[in-house]
């Protein structure tokens, strides 16, 4: 007998996340898992960046577009659209970072959680 593996929500809004990222080409896509830290605020950390500001905006709306089509689901909370230079999207137990390169760089956000499980996806 072959177990299934039981995926949650917060993993499958992580995912979908990535692959939404992935459509419109972000740049070092990292998870980070928090589960394992007592005093994270969210299950995961999605990042990436781009660029571009115009960019950085199409990658959200690309995210959010994922997360709706499959769990009709709209971010609790919106940070950053207007200059496109760090949007944060909060599902609560995911949230998600899309910064300009140089913005990214500057914050080091994957350093302030180095006991953080990191995985690396490519982009499409």
């Amino acid at each position: 007998m072959v177990k299934s593996k039981v995926i949650n929500e917060s993993t499958y809004i992580s995912e979908l996340a990535i692959h939404g990222m992935q459509e419109k080409k972000g740049n070092d896509l990292v998870r980070l898992d928090l589960r394992n830290i007592n005093s994270s605020v969210a299950d995961y950390f999605v990042i990436c960046h781009a660029d571009s500001a115009t960019q950085v905006k199409a990658i959200a709306n690309s995210v959010e577009e994922e997360i709706y089509k499959a769990v009709q689901q709209d971010p609790w909370r919106k940070e950053g659209l207007e200059y496109g230079e760090w949007i944060l999207l909060d599902y609560i137990d995911v949230v998600i970072h899309i910064f300009r390169t140089d913005k990214r760089e500057f914050y080091g956000v994957e350093d302030l959680w180095g006991d953080a499980e990191i995985k690396s996806y490519k982009s499409a």
